[in-house]
């Protein structure tokens, strides 16, 4: 019984339980290293850290991303915020374009482009604007 008591003393560091040789004092537990500059070392790599995360997802969100969005056979091709819950996003499908009003619980068609269409805007012709706002007004009504 004695035994089992005795055991896990001997696991201990010898510093802890050493008795110095005249057994009137114990002998000095070992300094923690809980200095100054062990503290602002520490406190300097976790700031160092946090900007290296902060660094990172300001990166990533800057140049775009994950590199493979877009590239099945849906793709995003551009969007609009409508309103606090509303989108109105451009969707590409093989050839077709569409104009799809998202809102939450719910996704609607607006137009679908012809190639004409989707090739004048590619020429930044104002005849497009107008084509998408009769469209658009068409699809209220």
């Amino acid at each position: 019984m004695n035994r089992l008591l005795i055991t896990p003393l001997l696991l201990l560091p010898s510093s802890l339980i050493a008795v110095e040789a005249d057994s009137k004092t114990p002998a000095p537990l070992v300094d923690l290293p809980l200095d100054s500059s062990h503290l602002a070392n520490t406190a300097a790599g976790l700031a160092l850290v946090l900007a290296l995360i902060v660094g990172l997802g300001w990166l990533l969100r800057r140049f775009g991303g994950l590199p493979n969005i877009g590239k099945g056979v849906v793709t995003i091709v551009g969007g609009i915020s409508l309103g606090a819950r509303e989108r109105a996003v451009l969707l590409q499908v093989g050839e077709t374009r569409l104009l799809v009003g998202v809102s939450p619980g719910r996704i609607q068609t607006l137009h679908v482009l012809s190639k004409e269409e989707w090739n004048a805007a590619a020429d930044n012709d104002p005849e497009f604007k107008q084509q998408l706002k009769t469209a658009l007004q068409e699809k209220q009504q």
